[in-house]
């Protein structure tokens, strides 16, 4: 494989891996809320459920979907449903950090679970899948899997660092449910540019 090539397909997984959208916003969340531990676990699933996607969409949805569009009108909606509920359960959370812990919290499976329901994930999936592997050749898409879920799991994990820094001055709870506030109006925001697209 050509280093351009690895290159390329690298430099779209981070711009797309590492972007604000709704699985960076619930893994900062993670973070400040619950801790490195728990954040990490997030960071895991959604960075193999999103393996999982792209190459379950490189060897066959591609084409469902090209013969089913309105799949993918009802994959939209159930996303952007699934991106407000996230953000209610984000706005009316507890305000204390040690209270935190008593809720919830994200897990290894509802990261996994949130990138199939994330449009962010399959635009990328499938606009990753033309552009680099539009062919059809195997040995491309499992190259081209490998580099997304190494840049995945970094960026994400990324989030989860900021989120950890952040939770040294979000100790108080006015300062707590302020940034609960301002990442559901985040999650809100991403779920209506959804609803215009």
């Amino acid at each position: 494989m050509q280093l351009s090539l690895i290159l390329s397909m690298a430099a779209f997984a981070l711009v797309s891996s590492i972007t604000p959208g709704p699985v960076n916003l619930i893994t900062l969340s993670a973070a400040v809320n619950f801790g490195w531990r728990v954040a990490l676990r997030h960071v895991w699933g959604a960075t193999l459920g999103f393996t999982f996607l792209l190459v379950l969409l490189g060897v066959s949805v591609h084409a469902v979907l090209h013969f089913l569009p309105q799949l993918s009108l009802a994959l939209h909606w159930v996303g952007v449903a699934f991106l407000v509920y996230l953000a209610l359960r984000l706005a009316s959370s507890q305000s204390h950090i040690e209270r935190q812990q008593n809720a919830p919290a994200p897990s290894f499976l509802s990261g996994a679970l949130l990138q199939w329901l994330n449009p962010k994930a399959w635009i990328a999936c499938i606009s990753g899948v033309a552009a680099f592997t539009a062919e059809g050749a195997t040995q491309t898409l499992w190259w081209f899997a490998l580099i997304y879920f190494v840049v995945c799991f970094l960026s994400l994990a990324c989030w989860a660092v900021a989120g950890i820094f952040l939770s040294i001055y979000l100790r108080q709870p006015r300062y707590l449910r302020a940034f609960n506030l301002s990442m559901a109006a985040l999650l809100l925001a991403s779920a209506v540019y959804l609803l215009m697209s």
